[in-house]
This record gives C-alpha cells, sequence and structure tokens, in this order.
C-alpha cells in the first residue's frame, strides 16, 4: 500500500514542477511583451512618433549641467575652428566662456529667456576675443506640436531645402517657430552651430523643433552640436534635418554634425539621402 502511493506522489510532484515552470515562462513572456521597445526612426511612417508618445516621453525636470567631458568635448570642436563663426542656441553659465576660446571669431548667442540674457550685458562688443553678439528670440510652439510640425515639414514643398531661405523662413511652420531671428544671423556663413535652447523639458515647453530645423537650414559645411540627444525630439528632429549619414562623433549627450556645402545639398530637396 506504501509503496503503490510512493508511485503516485512522485509522478504528481513532477507534474507539479513542470506546470510551475510553465507558468513561470508564461510570465516572463507577458512581462517582456509589455516592456518598453526600443524606438527606431522609419520615415515611411510615423506611427510610433504619436502627440501621445512626445507628451508621455517629456519630463518636467531641472536641466542637468553638462559634464566636464561634454564641455570639454564641445571646446575641441570650437578650438579647432578657431577663429570661426559660432551660433549658439540657449545661453547657461557653462556656455559663457565659448566667446573667451573663440579669440577673433564671431560669437552669437540666441535665448528667449531675458534671465539667462542679463548674463550677458549689451546686445553687441568687440573685443581682442572678437565679436560677440546676443538676440531675444520667441519660440511660437510647444514641444507637444512636434509631432503636427514634422508631418508638416514632411508634406509641405514649402520646407524643401530647394525653396529658398525666404520660402523657408516665411511659410514653412518650422522655420516660422523662431520669431525674431535676425536677417544678419540667417546671412552668416557659420562655422559652428550649438543647440542647446529653448529648453524643451515639458509638453508645455517651447521644444528645439525650430531650432534644430533652422540649424539644418543655416548649415553649409557647418559642424551642428545638438545637446540633450536623450531626449525623444532632440533625437528624431537631428535624425530628421541633420541626418544619421553625416554624424561624426558624440560624446555623452551631445552629437556632432558636419553637413555638406549646400551647393552639394541644394542636388536634393530633402535634407537626408534616404
Amino acid at each position: 500500500m506504501v509503496l503503490a502511493k510512493r508511485k503516485i506522489i512522485l509522478p504528481l510532484v513532477f507534474l507539479l514542477v513542470i506546470i510551475s515552470i510553465l507558468r513561470l515562462l508564461k510570465l516572463t513572456i507577458t512581462s517582456s511583451s509589455f516592456s518598453s521597445p526600443t524606438l527606431f526612426i522609419n520615415k515611411s511612417s510615423t506611427s510610433i512618433f504619436s502627440p501621445t508618445t512626445i507628451i508621455s516621453k517629456l519630463k518636467q525636470t531641472h536641466k542637468p549641467p553638462l559634464t566636464q567631458k561634454e564641455i570639454q568635448f564641445l571646446m575641441d570642436i570650437i578650438i579647432q575652428k578657431s577663429p570661426c563663426n559660432l551660433l549658439v542656441f540657449g545661453l547657461q553659465d557653462q556656455y559663457l566662456k565659448l566667446h573667451a576660446i573663440n579669440g577673433g571669431g564671431t560669437t552669437v548667442f540666441i535665448d528667449d529667456n531675458p534671465e539667462n540674457l542679463k548674463k550677458l550685458k549689451g546686445s553687441s562688443k568687440s573685443n581682442s576675443n572678437g565679436t560677440l553678439q546676443v538676440y531675444k528670440v520667441e519660440y511660437n510652439t510647444y514641444a507637444k506640436d512636434a509631432y503636427k510640425l514634422l508631418k508638416h515639414a514632411r508634406s509641405n514643398s514649402s520646407c524643401d531645402l530647394r525653396s529658398g531661405i525666404t520660402s523657408l523662413m516665411k511659410e514653412c511652420k518650422l522655420g516660422l517657430t523662431v520669431t525674431g531671428m535676425p536677417m544678419e544671423v540667417v546671412k552668416m556663413k557659420w562655422d559652428v552651430i550649438v543647440v542647446d535652447g529653448p529648453d524643451g523639458d515639458g509638453p508645455e515647453s517651447p521644444g528645439r523643433m525650430g531650432s534644430i530645423f533652422m540649424a539644418g537650414v543655416l548649415a553649409n559645411g557647418t559642424n551642428v552640436v545638438v545637446h540633450d540627444v536623450d531626449r525623444m525630439i532632440e533625437k528624431w528632429f537631428s535624425w530628421e534635418f541633420l541626418c544619421h549619414e553625416n554624424l561624426v562623433s558624440s560624446k555623452g549627450r551631445f552629437w556632432n554634425f558636419r553637413i555638406p556645402h549646400q551647393i552639394i545639398r541644394n542636388n536634393s530637396s530633402k535634407f537626408c539621402e534616404a
């Protein structure tokens, strides 16, 4: 009798173990299917680039300062070009030294925050370090509008490179996102453009759609360095208007793009080959 019970118990225990393992595997597979997928940009589809996705990804957090490696990375790019024409979207304390290392060059800061602009008294000055200019602009759209602006740029011919600066500035909605951009800035040939503004740290904050787009428009044999590429808008708009094939280096949250001369780019109406 005891032997018969043992014969029954052993298969039963084995069966329970098998059932437990199967349940564990099912739970693992189910959990994996609901985890956040890695995002890839597909220019033929914008299904993953939806307003809901953008708003959920934007965080209302204070922007962390640049790391020492990031600062050195940016300074090395400018020093290699110096004296050069340097355009910076965004003004923070750590960028105040850029004018000093661009000895003999022209450094222009563009920002929408009056408090930031007070850090550099006077809108323009020249000395042994070169020319320093500061302009206040206004951004007319919010980060939550990124999806609509991208769709507009992809489908509207006024946003094509062949349209020319005038059309891009007056008719393309992305060109209109930056109000107060001086014509001397638009006409200048820039050696380095840094995009670190506006803040773009929440759905209701001005996003960097316009500044990245304008950097792509103004670039002519230019290094365009974009900060905060760990964020969705910065990453996707950089791919769209600065192009993966032009990415030459990176460090931390910086991407450094080398944009070809316009005489080469004008062979196509699009910003990127693919």
